[in-house]
């Protein structure tokens, strides 16, 4: 017996080390494939590919996960495994979680090329809508929504609005993000649609409410009066939501806001600064969202900026440069875009920047778009405070490499000499040194940006002459024509050659004046520098560019205008024309005939004498003072810098029209403001109304009944000395009871004579009640027989006298205790 009982331990023993030992093998086996790479299933040989509709079938939950992980990195790789679509739709109600994930996964990849099987799996999704775990329903419904097949789109809006009426927030958000997906596969369902929305904005949690105002802009964007009710709550409810629903409602509430809110207006109150009238609305939305401009995503922060832009008073502009800036250092991407959107505001919050305007200095690894955005906003902050600083930074930006960086910093040390009288003399004295830079960059541009502020200047001193005024002596604009006449054969580049030629045919009437009050030597009526300009540029007219010759063409016809007479400029005509006549390009050629023609009244052997081929084709010969005012007067005045208007941009800033430069589907373009918003009432809800409190008359017990135990609980006794007030917020003594506060040696006195008479009056109070129970019966059958009324006003004033009682008698037990 002993020997058998030995054998069966021994046999349950080497049983119980074989089972340890293959759970022990079996937990290694998927802690060595859980601490795996995911690399491992992106090496799939054929072998393992084919063993992959074995694993799919097998009953054990490892292989199938591990046949699943392999499909899914299969398809990350671009392979098609639609072959094996039967063999996954068996495991979708699958028990393991991560294999119905994978499983979801894969169907919303295939369902499209499979529609027959995948209808197979409808039922499965519709019983998973109601598993208790949310998780489960949440996906069922997201991949019974990602099946685009329109057969079955009723079963989807029928599911979604199942889902929308789930006690998970999770699921209703899963609800919200389902509508887009519907719509887009079939239109037929929007009135369905919109019911569904409508019962989802009045959803409390914060969760979904993003995605419902996602739903909002696909399904039904112009049904702005669904919001009436729930503005209010949004709004105090944008705090708490997710961070890209947050981004999703604000730009929703902004176009609600342009539509049915009245714009902000300047009140009549006199003063320095003017003060806006805000609708109460409009403002709870200000200042709901003014918090979240400390978010760390930066697309929150830009809504919030754009929502402040086109909806607040203009006095809370300089409210969104601080957190904008506060992003130029998140990355290289943010900073572009937060740049790009900087520079459309400029104008607008100029004194903000101009404080700040160390954050946009540029630095040398800056994109090519981002140095271009940063010279844009530094010449919008230019002012009498910083203008050295940033004309030392532009100087600096001129030796770039970049050529666009060049041309651009150029520019804008001109435009600091337009906009700061006081930086002219140190912006000429940059824009010289330029010219002798060695690049055809630097040279270019410094001659373009200085024959704008010639010309600008000229006219300013011809309108103050004309006015009767003196010119100021700040710089003399025929010096730096004449330096840069001077220089003319150093210029390579045919723009400024074209320019400088101009200038100097354009202002060689004007005769310069030297320190003594003297006249220069030369032609008369024509500056002692226009003629050289000439003939060295008919030297060398068959080698330069066609505009170039253009110019060279006009020069030569403006001095022939201005002195007629003299000889050398005579021949330099005619040689010129001459060479234009057969020119290559016939904007040349067109040029020098026309300009031939209009000096007929001048000099009609412009061609020579001997010009056989010329002939006379008639018309009006204008004099000399008439084609003096058709070659030198009407000349535009030059470009200026001209800032856009930021009100008709229609929601440009903070969008992705910003940065594209044209409009999308996915932008909000926003309306224009109406002339009155509507009514404040229409957006009054349930938890807008003020809360009345309804006092009632009630009886003493149905006061006490209220009051519940905390009514009858006894008072703390406070002992003080006697004669002396009570402390603050002690009970009051009451007429006709004993003293709450007194001495020790009283209080234990008083104590003793209670309980004493408490004893002796028990009995006698027992008996006396009994009787007056008695004769109250009595008097209430009387009273009822006599007066139907009055029985209860009897019975009332005794239950009242009763109860006063009770409490003096209460309060006595509370002092003495």
């Amino acid at each position: 017996m002993a020997a058998l009982n030995l054998n069966m331990l021994t046999e349950n023993a080497s049983r119980l080390g074989m089972r340890l030992q293959e759970t022990l093998s079996e937990h290694t086996r998927d802690l060595a494939i859980a601490r795996g790479t995911g690399s491992a299933y992106l090496d799939n040989p054929e072998e393992k590919v084919k063993n992959i509709a074995k694993q799919l079938d097998s009953n054990s939950d490892r292989e199938k996960l591990e046949a699943m992980k392999r499909l899914i990195a299969l398809i990350s790789r671009g392979r098609n495994v639609s072959e094996f679509f039967a063999q996954v739709v068996k495991n979708v109600a699958s028990h393991n979680l991560e294999i119905r994930k994978l499983v979801y996964i894969y169907l919303l990849r295939y369902a499209e090329q499979e529609p027959d099987l995948a209808l197979l799996s409808i039922n499965t999704f519709q019983k998973d809508l109601s598993d208790p775990n949310p998780l489960i329903r949440a996906m069922a419904l997201r991949v019974l929504s990602g099946i685009k097949v329109p057969m079955i789109g009723s079963i989807v809006v029928l599911a979604i609005k199942k889902c929308a009426a789930d006690i998970s927030p999770y699921v209703r958000k899963a609800a919200a993000l389902a509508i887009p997906k519907i719509y887009h596969l079939d239109s037929t369902h929007q009135p369905e649609l919109i019911n569904i929305i409508c019962t989802l904005l009045k959803d409390q949690s914060p969760l979904s409410i993003g995605s419902v105002a996602v739903a909002f802009e696909a399904v039904c964007p112009t049904r702005l009066d669904l919001l009436h009710q729930h503005y209010r709550r949004l709004c105090r409810t944008l705090i708490d939501v997710d961070e890209w629903g947050q981004v999703d409602l604000l730009n929703l509430l902004i176009r609600y806001a342009r539509v049915m809110l009245p714009r902000p207006i300047p009140s009549n109150e006199s003063g320095s600064n003017t003060q806006f009238e805000v609708d109460s609305d409009l403002r709870l939305l200000l200042t709901s969202a003014e918090p979240l401009f400390q978010s760390q995503n930066p697309a929150v922060v830009l809504a919030v900026a754009r929502v402040f832009y086109y909806l607040g008073p203009p006095t809370d502009l300089p409210k969104i440069v601080p957190p904008l800036l506060r992003l130029l250092h998140v990355s290289s991407e943010v900073e572009r875009v937060i740049l790009t959107n900087l520079v459309l505001i400029s104008s607008t919050v100029s004194d903000v920047l101009a404080k700040s305007y160390t954050h946009l200095l540029v630095r040398a690894d800056d994109s090519r778009q981002v140095k271009k955005n940063k010279i844009q906003l530094l010449r919008s902050v230019v002012n009498a405070d910083n203008y050295t600083s940033l004309l030392r930074e532009f100087i600096c930006y001129a030796d770039d490499a970049d050529d666009d960086l060049v041309a651009d910093s150029i520019q804008a040390i001109g435009y600091i000499a337009r906009i700061v009288p006081e930086s002219t003399q140190q912006c000429l004295t940059a824009l010289m040194s330029f010219i002798q830079s060695k690049h055809d960059v630097i040279v270019t541009n410094a001659v373009l940006v200085l024959k704008s502020l010639v010309q600008i200047r000229m006219q300013q001193q011809q309108s103050i002459i004309a006015l009767g005024g003196l010119p100021p002596q700040t710089f003399s604009p025929l010096d730096i024509i004449s330096r840069l006449a001077r220089r003319i054969d150093e210029l390579r580049h045919p723009k400024a050659r074209a320019c400088v030629v101009w200038l100097v045919g354009q202002y060689a009437a004007s005769l310069p004046t030297t320190e003594n009050g003297h006249t220069p030597l030369g032609p008369e009526g024509i500056a002692p520098w226009a003629p050289d300009v000439l003939r060295k540029m008919a030297k060398s007219f068959q080698q330069e560019a066609s505009h170039v010759k253009l110019q060279i063409i006009t020069l030569a016809a403006k001095l022939l205008v201005l002195n007629p007479s003299d000889r050398t400029i005579g021949l330099l005509n005619r040689y010129i024309f001459s060479l234009a006549r057969y020119d290559l390009d016939y904007d040349v050629r067109d040029r020098g005939r026309t300009l031939s023609a209009l000096l007929a009244g001048v000099n009609a052997n412009i061609y020579g004498e001997n010009d056989d081929a010329h002939e006379d084709v008639g018309g009006v010969v204008l004099r000399r003072e008439q084609v003096r005012v058709v070659l030198f007067e009407g000349k535009s005045n030059p470009a200026e810098d001209v800032a856009k208007d930021a009100e008709d941009d229609h929601g440009r800033f903070g969008s992705l029209a910003a940065i594209t430069g044209r409009w999308t589907g996915s932008d909000n373009y926003l309306p224009d403001w109406l002339e009155e918003g509507t009514e404040s009432s229409l957006r009054d809800s349930e938890a807008d109304m003020p809360q009345v409190l309804a006092y009632t008359s009630q009886s003493s017990t149905a006061a006490r009944s209220i009051a519940g135990p905390a009514a009858s609980r006894a008072s703390p006794v406070i002992l003080t000395p006697t004669g002396r007030a009570s402390p603050a917020g002690s009970i009051v003594r009451q007429e006709g009871t004993k003293a709450a506060y007194m001495d020790l040696d009283k209080f234990y006195e008083d104590t003793e004579e209670t309980e004493e008479s408490e004893e002796s009056g028990s009995e006698g109070d027992d008996d006396s009640d009994e009787e007056e129970d008695e004769e109250a019966s009595g008097e209430e059958e009387d009273a009822a027989a006599r007066s139907p009324g009055g029985g209860s006003e009897s019975s009332g004033d005794e239950d009242e006298s009763e109860d006063d009682s009770a409490d003096e008698n209460s309060h006595l037990q509370g002092t003495t205790r």
